[in-house]
C-alpha cells in the first residue's frame, strides 16, 4: 500500500451543493469569497476564453474585494534532496490558505483534480479550489479539495 495512504485523507466537496454558503467548512469564508468573485466573472465572460482572462479578471475582483492573494506563486519541490525552486507555480494562492487552480476547458478530468491534491501536499495546505470557467454553468465547473494530514 501506498505510504502517503496512511499519512493524508482527501476529502471531496461538491461546493456548489453546500447550502449554507461555506459556514462550518474548513476557511469556509475566503472559499465562499473565492466563489463570488469566480460567479462574477463567469457571469460577466460567460464560457470560450484563454484561461489567463479568467485568471486576471479574478484578481481584479479579488482585489476590488479587498482580499489578499498571490498570484502565480513558485511551489518549490524537494527531490532527491535538491530544492527545485520553480518546480510549480500555483495559479493564486488567496489569504495564504486556499489554492485556487484556474481552467478553461470542456471538462474537469481526474487529472485535474490530481494536480489540484499535489500542489496541496506539496505546500502542505489543506484546502483548494478547482474553478473551470470552461463550464457552461460554473457551478459544474467547481471542486473544492481537502487535504488532510
Amino acid at each position: 500500500m501506498d505510504d502517503r495512504a496512511n499519512d493524508e485523507r482527501t476529502i471531496t466537496e461538491d461546493t456548489a451543493e453546500k447550502p449554507h454558503g461555506g459556514h462550518g467548512l474548513i476557511h469556509g469564508r475566503t472559499t465562499q469569497a473565492v466563489l463570488a468573485a469566480a460567479y462574477r466573472v463567469h457571469g460577466h465572460l460567460g464560457p470560450g476564453l484563454l484561461e489567463r482572462v479568467y485568471q486576471l479578471c479574478l484578481c481584479h475582483e479579488l482585489s476590488r474585494a479587498g482580499i489578499p492573494f498571490e498570484f502565480e506563486k513558485p511551489l518549490p519541490v524537494l527531490y532527491d534532496g535538491v530544492v527545485i525552486e520553480r518546480g510549480y507555480r500555483i495559479d493564486l494562492l488567496v489569504d495564504s490558505k486556499v489554492i485556487v487552480e484556474v481552467k478553461a476547458i470542456d471538462a474537469i478530468q481526474p487529472v485535474h483534480e490530481s494536480q489540484l491534491l499535489t500542489y496541496l501536499r506539496l505546500s502542505r495546505m489543506r484546502v483548494g479550489l478547482l474553478i473551470n470557467f470552461g463550464a457552461v454553468r460554473l457551478r459544474d465547473g467547481i471542486r473544492r479539495k481537502i487535504l488532510g494530514f
